[in-house]
């Protein structure tokens, strides 16, 4: 796979002390948020952790794209609603890998219709594309 030539719209940046247990904030102030690892990986769970803020970006970038892929085909998204779990683990090679699995819920329009917009908004959400062949990531309509 070759790299993508994109021309940048906007960057965001964001300085991070201390890894995953410390605090992480953008360079603007919109965000600044204690991390610490979640219980399940032997820390206190007393902040957010990189898995949730990426799934908080993830789920909110679909939504974007399926918004995009709504106009285009003049379908009704109302209402709808997009969940991404993260879900992080060791890997084959000693270290630690992400698998994710995208769920939405577009009540205005049948299943298959609904499918068919979440398979679209996979092809222009910017995570997605990030993403694809490096990490396992799942699709699901509710």
């Amino acid at each position: 796979m070759s790299i993508q030539n994109i021309d940048v719209l906007y960057t965001a940046v964001a300085t991070a002390e201390n890894g995953r247990d410390g605090r992480v904030a953008s360079h603007d102030g919109n965000l600044d948020v204690v991390v610490n690892p979640p219980k399940e990986l032997g820390g206190s769970g007393a902040g957010t952790n990189p898995e949730q803020l990426f799934a908080a970006g993830y789920s909110a970038c679909f939504q974007g794209a399926l918004g995009v892929v709504a106009r285009q085909e003049k379908a009704d998204i109302s209402g709808s609603t997009v969940i991404a779990s993260v879900g992080i683990g060791k890997n084959e090679a000693g270290g630690f890998g992400l698998e994710v699995a995208i769920t939405a819920s577009i009540p205005n329009v049948d299943e298959a219709t609904a499918r068919a917009l979440v398979e679209k908004a996979h092809q222009v959400c910017p995570y997605s594309n990030a993403t694809r062949g490096n990490i396992k990531v799942e699709l699901a309509v509710a």
